[in-house]
């Protein structure tokens, strides 16, 4: 499955990002590495969620 992320640059540093085809699906890392790790981590809670509901 192919999803759309946004990524956005925290000024303070760090980055944050949200998936627009899954609202309410957003995550944060202090570095960009860390931030990939908590994208697929967060589509998965978010879609797991869903299929639970």
């Amino acid at each position: 499955m192919k999803l759309k992320v946004v990524i956005h640059e925290e000024k303070t540093g760090g980055f944050w990002a949200e998936v627009p085809a899954i609202p309410g699906c957003a995550t944060q890392g202090d570095t960009f590495e860390e931030l990939l790790q908590n994208v697929y981590e967060a589509v998965e809670g978010c879609l797991a969620v869903d299929v639970a509901a």
